[in-house]
């Protein structure tokens, strides 16, 4: 066995890092794992179910975004969030099969 990576191989596992680094936070893993749940969501629903300043929940949303784990859809000013990467799902899923414990 060699420890070698190839090109796509190693990008391949960046990828797979980003997305786990993406999510490697308590507050981020239970937005996307709720965003599962429900389909969907805007920051002032998560923010009065996650306790936390709409700033805080904002930052954890452009990170989750910048890594591609989800995307928001604006409806006037309101934007509604949605879990689009579905590795981003069956881990999530996998670390946490019943949303109701995420909550």
């Amino acid at each position: 066995m060699s420890l070698c990576m190839a090109g796509k191989q190693k990008r391949l596992l960046e990828n797979k890092a980003e997305i786990l680094k993406a999510m490697a936070h308590p507050v981020r893993l239970c937005i996307v794992r709720n965003l599962i749940e429900i389909g969907g969501c805007n920051v002032s629903s998560m923010q009065s179910c996650l306790l936390q300043p709409q700033s805080t929940i904002s930052q954890h949303l452009s990170k989750l975004k910048a890594a591609g784990i989800i995307s928001g859809k604006r409806k006037g000013t309101e934007i509604t969030y949605t879990v689009i990467n579905d590795e981003a799902k069956n881990l999530a899923n996998l670390l946490i099969p019943d949303a109701s414990a995420a909550v």
